[in-house]
């Protein structure tokens, strides 16, 4: 099963997936609003838009997350059992998927008794109800359903029926906030602290200033206390409306895998491994990498590829899908199965440009994907986002700071 949000929304989608007991995982892309809605395809590479995954049992919800790769949500939540810094310490299982990575750390946890059943229980099913929240909004976008194995192991399940009735309630009365809050992303600030102290207690107003700082998100404060998002907007909102407090837009969201890095001085060149049986678009990744201070390295046989990249460890990897013996989804999914290669920004070659595709991409843990032919600007802007400029051009930083501390 798949489509457009424009033919079938979310939570009819849901309701099929329900009433036929399925069992497997749904993949929702979202649109911007540039999209014309004709289009079948969104055009656009992933990740500039968000997207999500379901897993399902017999039709009924396992679990649900947005499909950044993020552990920011799951740290969140640890925060009030002041275990957020356990994160950093845990090796995740092996049974974790690529897709959803904070599954498996939270079940690290529950083995290790950090958490408690109970506790898990309780994380999981606030993940689902956030996670539907954002994707019944939703009204631009393509979906897929993918009848497979269920994700393992369950802690428990969640029946779709009763979640979409308190779920849809809750958007209605959210959209009644508009246009003062208009996303669960939105951090507050307060305007006016002197009213703010008359209007609270002592102890709430307290609590509130420590995450007025403009970088906390109403949905982080909500899984600080354990409640749901609506609940945050209800107590903030009178606030809002007479300008105490300000509301503004900043995502909190941290990605696992690499970020963009800021212009820096250092003089570590980045290693490219660039995977492709097709000579041309080898020979061009080096040429144009190397000329622009990356050290740029190309392999044409996908099995040879894999043991030549343990050894060389690049800071990035681009990788073919359409190869003779291995393909680049299956070279992607060994190397995020490997801990070494679970942080490694992986860019997907392809001479097609689809949503399944995309799909397929994100499913094996791809960082992001590059349609054939490109030129030398959309390489460069997409390596740099990943790893930061090359060496080349952190030298001419250099020698203007230098100019400048002559001056």
């Amino acid at each position: 099963m798949q489509g457009n949000l424009s033919e079938i929304d979310i939570r009819s989608i849901l309701q099929l997936i329900e009433l036929g007991q399925r069992t497997g995982e749904l993949f929702v892309e979202s649109y911007s609003s540039s999209v014309n809605n004709n289009v079948a395809e969104p055009q656009h590479h992933f990740p500039t838009e968000p997207s999500w995954f379901v897993f399902f049992l017999n039709g009924q919800i396992i679990y649900a997350t947005q499909s950044a790769g993020s552990l920011s949500r799951l740290r969140d939540y640890l925060r009030r059992y002041k275990a957020d810094q356990e994160i950093d310490n845990i090796k995740v299982p092996s049974f974790a998927s690529v897709h959803a990575p904070e599954y498996g750390y939270l079940w690290a946890f529950l083995e290790k008794g950090i958490l408690t059943p109970a506790q898990g229980r309780g994380i999981i099913h606030n993940m689902v109800r956030e996670t539907l929240f954002n994707l019944l909004s939703l009204r631009r976008g393509s979906f897929i359903f993918d009848l497979s194995p269920a994700l393992t192991p369950q802690l428990t399940t969640f029946e779709i029926s009763s979640l979409l009735a308190t779920i849809m309630k809750q958007i209605q009365e959210w959209n009644q906030f508009s246009p003062y809050i208009h996303s669960t992303e939105q951090c507050p600030v307060i305007a006016d602290p002197a009213q703010l102290q008359k209007a609270l207690q002592p102890h709430i107003y307290n609590r509130l200033k420590n995450w007025s700082d403009g970088q906390t998100s109403m949905q982080q404060i909500a899984r600080y206390l354990n409640r749901d998002v609506l609940t945050v907007a209800k107590a903030i909102y009178p606030f809002v409306q007479k300008g105490i407090v300000q509301l503004i837009d900043q995502s909190s969201e941290t990605s696992t895998i690499k970020k963009p890095k800021p212009l820096q001085r250092e003089t570590k060149i980045q290693k490219v491994v660039c995977i492709d049986d097709d000579v041309i678009i080898r020979e061009k990744v080096e040429l144009i990498l190397n000329q622009n201070g990356y050290k740029a390295t190309s392999l044409s046989d996908p099995l040879k590829a894999l043991g030549e990249v343990f050894l060389m460890k690049p800071d990035l990897i681009l990788c073919d899908i359409a190869m003779p013996e291995l393909d680049g989804y299956e070279i992607c999914a060994m190397l995020r199965n490997s801990t070494a290669f679970r942080q490694t920004p992986i860019i997907m070659l392809t001479g097609i440009e689809g949503f399944i595709d995309r799909v397929k991409a994100r499913i094996v843990g791809a960082t992001h994907y590059l349609t054939k032919p490109f030129g030398e600007s959309e390489l460069l802007m997409l390596v740099e986002q990943y790893i930061g400029p090359g060496i080349a051009i952190n030298y001419q930083v250099d020698k203007t700071f230098s100019k400048l501390q002559n001056t």
